[in-house]
């Protein structure tokens, strides 16, 4: 999940992919600079000079989707490689970012970890010398042809994890993202309701559903960053977008006590207190919520676009996804970004054969995998875009929020405390424990000590 002043939008129709067979084609090796960690050696980049040896990968793409991927993408690199064995370890997202932290500071840390961008992660495994900068690797293997600046920034930090967005390249996503709002085709149909254009008519059809006796909005928030994705379009349609990067990349210049935050948060509120989520949100399971949507439950389900697939899998054809403008004819400010980046540990035995690994999984043809997958490339989407179908759906959107929008950050990175501050902050909203104006001082509380330290 990165940057800034350059609008992401402008990064991706800029972008240029470098075409990389899966078979593992490189321009050869590169030597370190001298300013790098690694300027007493030459980086290797052919696999099958390496030897025979074992390269251990932990990631959380568990889902349907992203879990057939990287099962593809691996045999594809075992097939290319027969002296290379990969020992995967597969987590859900919670489950890996409990037990990476112990895991990077033990003897035995894997080689290749996903590793969330936040600062809360990313940025304090940085600080702890826990993973490698990889700038050697990403001149060698040319990744800043394949990527776009903009999306690169989402992996960058300086070396003490004090600057987000500038410094060493960390890691490199595989996927884009971007949150909307997914739905029922026959549902809608039922109740004479159509795909709301813009953010009013939105709440007109969020009305028009509970008046006809349906839950408007399914939400499982049990492990308090899913409301964080729903409350992060709802932001982007009533604050600056400027603003917006600067609270969520913990960078100093904004604040969270404006009128305009209290009234994104208050538009949440008043979604409470009109009855328009199910039940229990903060006690609901967030894989339960959305599998609520395949069987008949709810209308609309606000979710990131990594359920596409998933949601596809059970529900054909009849379900869509739509990112609704403030206004209609506008694009959407929205959050989204990048996947979780495919890192380096700076205790693994075998940087090159990592580094390698990344490359892999990431070129082009690593890109034609993801969409037969039904994932979201991260570079050259509109090249794999299906022609029907709700992941023709999310890449439309994805693409029109990169051209004519705005993909906003997720606020979570911007400090290391802001994951747990803004989960509790919207538990509180969502349970009517805080009112918009206390929610906005909470966060601004986190927000401005981090800056002011800084």
């Amino acid at each position: 999940m990165t940057k800034k002043n350059k609008s992401i939008a402008a990064g991706f129709a800029a972008a240029t992919l470098v075409a990389m067979a899966l078979a593992g084609c490189t321009p050869g090796s590169g030597t370190a600079s001298p300013s790098s960690p690694a300027a007493d050696r030459t980086v290797q980049t052919d696999v099958s000079k390496m030897g025979a040896l074992t390269l251990t990968v932990w990631d959380q793409e568990v889902r349907g989707g992203q879990n057939e991927q990287m099962k593809l993408l691996n045999a594809a690199f075992e097939k290319a490689y027969p002296n290379i064995t990969i020992k995967r370890d597969s987590q859900s997202f919670d489950d890996l970012g409990k037990t990476l932290r112990l895991a990077l500071s033990g003897k035995d840390a894997p080689d290749v970890v996903q590793a969330n961008n936040a600062r809360s992660s990313m940025g304090a495994f940085v600080k702890a010398d826990q993973l490698l900068p990889l700038d050697d690797w990403a001149e060698a293997y040319g990744w800043a042809d394949r990527y776009p600046e903009s999306v690169l920034k989402y992996s960058e930090y300086s070396p003490d994890g004090k600057s987000f967005g500038t410094g060493s390249v960390y890691g490199l996503p595989q996927v884009g993202e971007v949150v909307g709002v997914f739905y029922s085709k026959k549902k809608l149909a039922s109740l004479g309701i159509s795909v709301p254009k813009d953010q009013a008519a939105f709440d007109s059809a969020l009305a028009a559903a509970k008046s006809a006796g349906e839950t408007p909005l399914l939400l499982g928030n049990i492990e308090k960053w899913p409301a964080i994705h729903m409350f992060g379009p709802v932001q982007g349609a009533n604050v600056p977008s400027d603003q917006i990067e600067k609270l969520g990349f913990g960078n100093a210049g904004a604040s969270w006590t404006t009128p305009e935050n209290e009234a994104a948060a208050k538009r949440l509120s008043d979604w409470r207190t009109a009855g328009y989520f199910n039940d229990g949100v903060n006690g609901t399971d967030y894989d339960a919520a959305w599998q609520k949507l395949t069987k008949g439950e709810g209308v609309f389900l606000m979710g990131g676009s990594w359920l596409a697939a998933d949601l596809q899998g059970a529900m054909g054809d009849d379900v869509g996804f739509f990112v609704p403008p403030t206004k209609e004819g506008d694009g959407a400010h929205v959050t989204g970004g990048t996947g979780l980046p495919f890192t380096v540990t700076k205790a693994s035995k075998n940087p090159d054969l990592a580094a390698a690994y990344i490359n892999f999984i990431t070129n082009d043809e690593a890109m034609a995998t993801l969409a037969k997958t039904g994932n979201l490339p991260i570079v050259n989407a509109e090249k794999y875009a299906p022609a029907t179908g709700v992941l023709r759906d999310v890449y439309s959107a994805f693409g029109s929020v990169t051209k004519d929008g705005v993909l906003l950050p997720y606020l979570d990175y911007a400090t290391p405390t802001m994951a747990d501050t803004l989960g509790e902050s919207l538990q509180g909203l969502l349970d009517g424990r805080l009112a918009p104006k206390e929610f906005t001082e909470a966060l601004e509380a986190d927000y401005a000590d981090f800056t002011k330290a800084g």
